[in-house]
């Protein structure tokens, strides 16, 4: 899944509005413009498409958490420069401050079942050995249950 997927799925699933995506970049004190928003939301391929970078796109991560759960005492976090499955998987939890039973019980409304340790393997350092690393089908598929979860009555 590219970062511009996702992005398209995250606002989707919580009715985002253009100047809400704006508002959540500015929570993480990120300046973007509605057209740059626009770009980042066509589809790859169509006029105007832009690919939003690892860096930009976890400036949206952090400003997701900051917009959901509200900002952290002291200093904000820094933007990862390069993501991947597992870090995203993880801000999202964070933003919508989901414990394991929590994300456990989200994968289950699409019939997709992990266990607690499966789940605590793709929070740990990648040279832990118990480190596992978050694929796009179950990262697809917590997007999917996330908008079940949020949109009901929306089909998938």
């Amino acid at each position: 899944m590219t970062n511009n997927d996702i992005l398209r799925r995250l606002r989707y699933t919580f009715n985002l509005t253009d100047s809400a995506m704006v508002a959540v970049f500015a929570s993480a004190a990120h300046t973007v413009t509605t057209e740059q928003v626009v770009a980042w939301l066509t589809k790859e391929g169509e006029a105007g498409f832009s690919a939003i970078s690892d860096t930009e796109f976890a400036i949206f991560l952090n400003g997701f958490i900051n917009t959901q759960r509200g900002k952290r005492e002291g200093e904000q976090p820094e933007p990862e420069t390069t993501l991947n499955n597992n870090i995203i998987f993880m801000k999202l939890c964070i933003a919508l401050n989901m414990k394991a039973e929590d994300v456990i019980a989200t994968l289950a409304l699409v019939d997709f079942a992990l266990s607690k340790h499966e789940l605590s393997a793709f929070s740990r350092k990648v040279d832990n050995k118990h480190y596992r690393v978050c694929n796009n089908q179950v990262l697809r598929l917590f997007l999917t249950a996330l908008q079940q979860q949020h949109r009901p009555t929306a089909s998938v």
